[in-house]
């Protein structure tokens, strides 16, 4: 299926999110004076610029943390920004029908998913049966550890592992495969630091 013509690049998307982001961070969100204006259009249709990947904890909407308005991202939501069958489909129908080629797993500091994750590991605790489904996506990615890093480094550490691995597991999905070679597409791992409101967007993925 042909791209439309007003496709935005993955690079003009990153740096829009960087760009949104950093006004963000300086208290200077757009998002009230845009209101009007987006809704007039949005019945049409929607034509987002980038897909969003991102945890459930309420504290890191990726609206408001990269200064977007409605219609702009494509946005999916899972507890500790995991990959399965069903968001697979939602970030193809993003591909397919929305036309995104920049895909962001946004992960944040202190998730408790992969906290309960990094329980599991290493001192053996079970959860609720649907929690431990979740918790059991994020096990394969945890990285080991020196004992001697404090609790935070550990913590800090593995979410960035578990962003780590859901970007692999997009990458090596046949259709991330065919979309890299046709290098338009990329797939980026970003960390949201609460206490600062910065994204900060990691080296990893590819395209």
């Amino acid at each position: 299926m042909p791209e439309p013509e007003s496709i935005i690049s993955a690079d003009v998307a990153l740096k829009r999110l960087i760009a949104g982001n950093e006004r963000f961070r300086r208290g200077e969100i757009r998002l009230p004076r845009l209101v009007h204006e987006m809704l007039t259009g949005l019945s049409q249709g929607q034509q987002p610029y980038a897909t969003i990947l991102g945890c459930s904890d309420s504290r890191v909407p990726p609206e408001l943390i990269f200064d977007t308005g409605l219609g702009e991202l494509f946005v999916i939501r899972i507890a500790g920004n995991v990959f399965s069958p069903v968001v697979a489909g939602s970030l193809q129908y993003a591909e397919a029908h929305l036309h995104t080629n920049l895909f962001v797993v946004l992960g944040h500091q202190e998730c408790g998913a992969v906290q309960a994750a990094l329980k599991t590991r290493d001192k053996g605790n079970r959860h609720h049966s649907r929690i431990q489904l979740l918790v059991d996506n994020i096990l394969p990615g945890l990285p080991s550890f020196d004992p001697h890093l404090s609790q935070k480094a550990q913590t800090d550490r593995a979410v960035e592992s578990n962003i780590d691995w859901t970007v692999q597991q997009i990458l090596h999905t046949p259709k991330g495969q065919a979309r890299l070679c046709e290098g338009k597409t990329r797939v980026v791992g970003a960390v949201f630091e609460i206490a600062t409101g910065r994204v900060r967007f990691l080296d990893t993925g590819r395209g």
